[in-house]
């Protein structure tokens, strides 16, 4: 595989990761009855809409096409939120859900950036994305475990 078809595929398979993360916050957001807490969902929506616009544009600065649809798993985690937030504590089942999709993020994240097979251009793109993807993640831990404290 030459090198502008590895950057391609490691930055598309983030691209989806974030293109779920979106998706799922901007559903939670419009979902949960905390003002302040559909605020925040709106704002990291918006970050992981940036993230999906920037690894777009490298990828097509390659000659590739960016990936379009986020993941199975994405869509079964948003599933089971909807599922966990229906029948419990709405917010709880949406931040805990949101957390996991973090989680996930920040992982394809660290492989990408310490895959040896990693071209130097992705693998920069991905690190210049890294603080946000961490912050997002932080934020959601944090609010994870002040939720599950106070129940």
């Amino acid at each position: 595989m030459n090198t502008q078809k590895k950057i391609q595929h490691s930055l598309n398979d983030l691209i989806q990761i974030a293109r779920d993360g979106h998706s799922f916050y901007t559903e939670a957001a419009g979902k949960v009855k905390d003002a302040e807490l559909a605020s925040l969902f709106t704002r990291i929506a918006g970050v992981k809409q940036d993230i999906v616009a920037r690894l777009s544009a490298t990828v097509a600065a390659t000659g590739g096409t960016p990936a379009e649809h986020g993941t199975m798993v994405g869509s079964m985690q948003q599933f089971y939120g909807k599922v966990r937030a229906a029948l419990g504590d709405t917010t709880y089942g949406y931040v805990a859900e949101l957390e996991e999709s973090e989680d996930r993020l920040l992982k394809a994240f660290n492989e990408t950036i310490s895959d040896d097979d990693t071209p130097a251009a992705a693998r920069a793109e991905a690190q210049a994305l890294l603080p946000s993807v961490r912050e997002c993640h932080n934020v959601m831990r944090d609010r994870k475990q002040v939720l599950k404290r106070a129940s």
